[in-house]
């Protein structure tokens, strides 16, 4: 294969973590200006609190995207062994269990009772009982 081709899979690489990155830097700035702004205006702590968490959690949800793409690329197309294989499914692990939670968080409720919940029209968080 061509020299290029992997310095041109590197670079692209690169620029996918660095989007990643980006996203959750400006997530976190978006959401700050949005809570301080709504604080100013006289909205409700608690309501700008659960705002601000939301708005942080999506913005890492989606950084945590491009920066798995940007692994699965490095793995796949630029260093393929089975370390690497090994380190990218450690990675992938982690960083869905990270996904998981901050949804459960962000949602208020169980990925699997969102559809329930839509029919029953409640926002029902999981209990003992579910």
């Amino acid at each position: 294969m061509d020299e290029w081709f992997p310095q041109a899979l590197r670079l692209i690489t690169r620029m996918i973590e660095v989007g990643g990155i980006a996203v959750i830097v400006l997530g976190i700035l978006g959401a700050s200006v949005v809570i301080v702004r709504q604080l100013l205006q006289g909205g409700p702590p608690a309501g700008a609190f659960n705002l601000y968490r939301s708005n942080i959690g999506r913005a890492i949800l989606l950084g945590l995207e491009f920066l798995v793409a940007a692994d699965i690329i490095n793995t796949v197309a630029i260093e393929p062994t089975l370390e690497s294989l090994m380190i990218l499914g450690g990675i992938v692990i982690i960083r869905t269990f990270l996904s998981f939670s901050l949804e459960v968080e962000i949602e208020g409720r169980w990925p699997w009772k969102r559809y329930k919940a839509q029919e029953t029209g409640s926002p029902s968080f999981p209990t003992r009982a579910d």
